[in-house]
């Protein structure tokens, strides 16, 4: 079995955000492009954002720390900590409400 710590995994993501000049990190926690189920830690500090973008076909988001923005069209949802969104099948965006670190993961079909 393999086990890892997303809190220790967050900060240190967080903390290369910060040091970063586009304000952002990620890193890949299981999976590869080529597998069924993907998931990838992501950090951004205040601010910062992942631009618009095509959703993949099957996809969530955890808040692991800090509090976010999703937007889809006119669709708009804030989450915090502990919170899931359900991924909308259109194209959207998201921010950083303030330093955060989210946990994408994302379904392909197999």
């Amino acid at each position: 079995m393999e086990s890892m710590s997303l809190t220790t995994l967050a900060q240190e993501q967080l903390a290369a955000a910060r040091a970063g000049s586009a304000g952002r990190s990620a890193v890949t926690v299981h999976g590869r492009h080529d597998f069924v189920l993907r998931q990838t830690l992501i950090a951004l500090v205040e601010g910062q954002s992942l631009a618009e973008h095509e959703s993949p076909p099957e996809a969530t988001l955890q808040v692991l720390q800090g509090r976010v923005r999703v937007t889809a069209g006119d669709d708009v949802w804030e989450g915090g900590v502990g919170e899931l969104l359900v991924i909308p099948p259109d194209r959207h965006d998201l921010r950083a409400l303030e330093d955060s670190v989210v946990l994408l993961s994302v379904g392909t079909a197999g």
